[in-house]
């Protein structure tokens, strides 16, 4: 994830939205148990961070397949180790 997107995402003053959800009730009360027991001041913010939690993974996870890729590609095409790693410290340093 890029630096700027990370900041974002970690900032206390993001703009929310309000959504509805259908969630079995067993899963409800495992949250309001947990919520408490993890820290959480309740269990909206308990399932946001769980959700956030399997959201950064998936995009991680997709995106790293996207590069790994994309770095595959090249070399087929000709790009030697050396230029390869060259960009990616490239990008690493922004």
């Amino acid at each position: 994830m890029k630096i700027d997107a990370l900041k974002r995402r970690l900032s206390k003053d993001r703009p929310m939205t309000t959504i509805t959800i259908r969630m079995p009730e067993d899963v409800i009360e495992d949250l309001k148990r947990l919520a408490p027991l993890l820290g959480f001041s309740g269990y909206q913010p308990l399932a946001r961070a769980y959700i956030g939690q399997g959201l950064r993974a998936d995009l991680e996870r997709l995106e790293g397949d996207t590069v790994s890729a994309l770095i595959a590609s090249l070399k087929r095409h000709g790009v030697s180790d050396d230029v390869l790693q060259k960009a990616i410290n490239e990008v690493i340093q922004r």
